[in-house]
Parts: structure tokens; C-alpha cells; sequence
């Protein structure tokens, strides 16, 4: 019955984790989608977030406007627009000239100083970071964090199920943003105009399309998806400048996982990644949660090679 528990709660944990994991991989899809770029710093953007949401919650009066249980939310939601703004000024003074069509017909299609740009952006955020907020770990805990819904007894039984009221409702903002992000890619006049470019820059261009902003979108847009992530994740998660490392492998592999270009099933990549991490722990030590994530990452690229959703890889 103890073991029957514990796999529920594992369960619950790893689903409610997963949808934020989701939320910040699809921020790196969108990215990779619409430009075709690995980008490195995506971490970085995570970290933005989280400190811009401290920021908010903490100096900008979110605590005090809204109170310390709806507070987090909204500082996570406008850490996105900071970081937003953050994505497009990086954009136009160095992405755009390694991406596009100022690229498309060099060697590697600008993908090597696309590496060596994103990777250096990388180091030069996080050590500006430390610099600028030091090493101490912050953290928006609030009374949600600590707190929990108890669901029980469960089918008949003694059993009972504890949902954390902090990443309960962390994983319901993840999951409404994900969808808006979703409705807007393929509702909206600009989320065509991003699928276009992303399909064939060449052909949107002779149609009137400006690949450029279309891309310049993208990455803002991405930057701005993975901060509201890691806004989310700071209500329970303590954060330094070197956080984004911890997460960017999470990322990584969510979108892999779900099919590179996929932004539905890079959702769905976090997703698992959030389960195996959390069911992991009933048969091995916390310190190898991340060898779990590989292992269940081999085995399904072993049978399904594309990812769980590769047909859709052409397309955001």
C-alpha cells in the first residue's frame, strides 16, 4: 500500500514538474523552429526570468499589489516581457547578423558562429549575473510553497495523496501559457508568418515576408517563454547566476525528446522528462535523477529515432 502511495505522489510530482519543464523547452523549440539556431544561452534566459521575477515580486510591488499568493504568478508572467525586450535587443545588435538570409549561403549556413556567438553570450550573461547579483541563492517562497491539498483516502483506503498548492498552480499558468503560445503560432497573422519563414525563408521572402522579424519574434518570443519558466520554477526552487546550466541539459533533451522542431511535443518532452525524473527516486538516489533522464532518453530514441512527435519537425 506504501509503495502503491508513493508511485501516486511520484506521479503527481513528476506530471506538475514536467508542465514547467514542457513550458521552458518550448521556448527552445520555438527558437530552433523558426531560425534553425542551437542556442546556448537559452539557460541564461531561464535565469533572467527567474531574477527579474524576484525583482518584480520583491522591489517592483507585486508582493504588496497582489499579496503573496497570486504575487509570484504575475512577477513570472512580467519577467517575460523584460526578458522579451532582453531577446530583442540581443537579436539586433548580434543575432541577426549570423542568422537569416545574410547566411543562407555560407559554409554550415552560419551555424558555426551561431555556436560560438550563443555559447559566448552563455558565459558573458552568467558571469554578468554573478557580478550584478551575486552568488547568494534567492527564492520567492511564499505560504503556497509549504503548503498542500490533501487528496484521500483514496479507494477505500487509508491512502493519501499531497498536492503542493505552489507547483499545483505553477503547472496551471505553465499550461495556459503554453497553450496561448500555441494558439498564437496558429491563429494569428504573425504565427503564420513565423511558420512560413520557418518552413522556406526563400519562398516567404518573395511572398512579402520579412524573415528577419519574423525571426527576431522567434527568439524574443523564446526568451520570453523559457523566462516565464523559470520565474515559475524560482517560486519553489532557490536560483543563482549558474543556474541555467542545471536546466539547459532539462531543455535540451525535452526537445529532442520531442522531436527537434516540434513545439507541441518538446510540451510533451518536458513532460516526461518531469516523470521520469520524479518515479527515478523510488529506485535510486536523488544524486542520479539526471542518469535516469539519459537512460529513458536513450531508450526512446533507440526505437523512435526523430522523438516522440519527429513528423512534425518542419514545422513550428
Amino acid at each position: 500500500m506504501i509503495l502503491i502511495e508513493n508511485i501516486l505522489q511520484s506521479l503527481y510530482t513528476g506530471v506538475i514538474v514536467g508542465c514547467i519543464y514542457g513550458l521552458m523547452c518550448v521556448g527552445l523549440a520555438l527558437i530552433f523552429s523558426v531560425m534553425r539556431v542551437i542556442n546556448f544561452a537559452q539557460g541564461e534566459s531561464l535565469m533572467l526570468g527567474m531574477y527579474a521575477a524576484f525583482f518584480c515580486f520583491a522591489h517592483l510591488g507585486m508582493q504588496a499589489l497582489f499579496g503573496s499568493y497570486v504575487g509570484p504568478f504575475i512577477s513570472a508572467l512580467l519577467a517575460g516581457i523584460f526578458v522579451f525586450v532582453f531577446g530583442i535587443v540581443i537579436y539586433e545588435a548580434l543575432l541577426k547578423h549570423v542568422t537569416g538570409m545574410r547566411v543562407a549561403n555560407t559554409e554550415g549556413e552560419g551555424h558555426y558562429p551561431q555556436l560560438t556567438l550563443t555559447l559566448g553570450l552563455s558565459l558573458i550573461i552568467a558571469n554578468g549575473g554573478l557580478l550584478l547579483f551575486g552568488s547568494a541563492p534567492l527564492t520567492m517562497r511564499t505560504p503556497l510553497s509549504s503548503s498542500a491539498w490533501e487528496l484521500g483516502p483514496l479507494f477505500g483506503t487509508d491512502m493519501m495523496l499531497f498536492l503542493n498548492q505552489g507547483r499545483t498552480i505553477a503547472s496551471i499558468v505553465a499550461i495556459a501559457v503554453a497553450i496561448g503560445v500555441s494558439l498564437f503560432i496558429s491563429r494569428s497573422r504573425m504565427g503564420t508568418m513565423m511558420r512560413a519563414a520557418a518552413d522556406n525563408p526563400q519562398a516567404a521572402t518573395y511572398v512579402g515576408i520579412h524573415v528577419g522579424k519574423s525571426h527576431r519574434l522567434a527568439f524574443a518570443l523564446g526568451s520570453a517563454i523559457t523566462a516565464v519558466a523559470g520565474g515559475l520554477i524560482a517560486t519553489y526552487y532557490p536560483f543563482q547566476p549558474y543556474i541555467g546550466v542545471e536546466f539547459v541539459i532539462i531543455m535540451y533533451t525535452g526537445v529532442l525528446l520531442g522531436g527537434m522542431g516540434s513545439v507541441y511535443g518538446a510540451f510533451l518532452g518536458g513532460v516526461t522528462i518531469g516523470l521520469v525524473q520524479q518515479l527515478s527516486t523510488l529506485v535510486l538516489p536523488h544524486q542520479l535523477q539526471n542518469a535516469a533522464i539519459f537512460v529513458a532518453f536513450l531508450l526512446i530514441l533507440l526505437f523512435r529515432p526523430q522523438g516522440l512527435f519527429g513528423k512534425s519537425v518542419d514545422r513550428v
